[in-house]
């Protein structure tokens, strides 16, 4: 279990001093959750297990033993994500709400300029375009049909490699001619991939490759919207700098992320859903 407190918010959502307000993001791999109270953030992370409800309330619990909060402080929650159709906690209102307007408005509140989204998921992609004004979502695209562009993509090519996966990131900076992979289905990629390793190609040089095919592929599914700069990087793969990199260098534009770590912003925004 992952977990952090952050200050200093932009607002105070406990002017009653006791009302907290909690967002629920429950990914393919991991649930992550986010409670607000006063001008704090308080955020736990977890493996998604296979109960959503037993997820979630291992969440909750986290948060509150932080925060020192009781149950009943909680006004309300907002899940989201894989499992938020069967989510149901004691004693606590709940609503559903997409996990695409979740990091829309999570990420307007971290980048109020952005009007693009980027979010990598362990098992989708997504590109979302929103309103800067209002964090609105005005369109979206995912690729939810094939792993290639997606979390397990990259941690896929990492094992592979016999790198973990911040190594796997850092190393692909160190490329000097980067390796082209032109498969695009995660089987096939691992055929090339072994392909490149027999032949000598270095693994700094097949990390860059990989990080650049899946940058493309993030392309293909921006263009469909189309994107606008200011981008932000969304969800848990924008903690890979590799990618970040890789994402400017084939769309030419800046990539943000947040000071907050970018894993939490679906369940932000579904905390701030709550929130209102």
């Amino acid at each position: 279990m992952e977990v952090f407190q952050h200050d200093n918010l932009k607002r105070n959502f406990s002017p009653d001093g006791k009302s907290c307000f909690v967002g629920v993001d429950l990914g393919s791999r991991t649930g992550k959750a986010v409670l607000l109270h006063g001008d704090k953030l308080f955020a736990a992370l977890t493996p998604t297990g296979i109960s959503s409800v037993e997820t979630a309330e291992l969440l909750i619990g986290e948060l509150l033993r932080q925060s020192g909060l009781a149950r009943e402080n909680i006004r309300r929650l907002v899940g989201t994500g894989y499992g938020n159709v069967s989510l149901s906690l004691r004693g606590v209102p709940v609503e559903m709400i997409t996990e695409i307007s979740c990091h829309a408005k999570g990420a307007h509140y971290l980048c109020p300029t952005a009007r693009t989204i980027i979010d990598i998921g362990g098992q989708d992609s997504k590109a979302i375009s929103i309103d800067e004004k209002t964090g609105g979502v005005k369109e979206f695209i995912l690729n939810d049909k094939c792993a290639a562009g997606t979390g397990r993509f990259l941690e896929k090519a990492a094992y592979l490699l016999e790198l973990g996966i911040d190594k796997f990131s850092q190393l692909s900076l160190t490329a000097d001619v980067p390796c082209e992979v032109s498969s695009q289905c995660v089987v096939f990629a691992e055929s090339e991939i072994i392909s490149l390793k027999v032949t000598g190609t270095t693994a700094a040089n097949i990390a860059a490759g990989i990080h650049l095919a899946t940058a493309r592929k993030i392309k293909n599914l921006l263009r469909r919207i189309p994107f606008r700069p200011d981008i932000f990087f969304s969800g848990g793969v924008a903690n890979n700098c590799g990618m970040r990199s890789a994402l400017e260098d084939v769309l030419g534009e800046k990539v943000f992320i947040s000071t907050i770590n970018p894993v939490y912003t679906g369940a932000l925004g579904a905390a701030l859903y709550a929130s209102e």
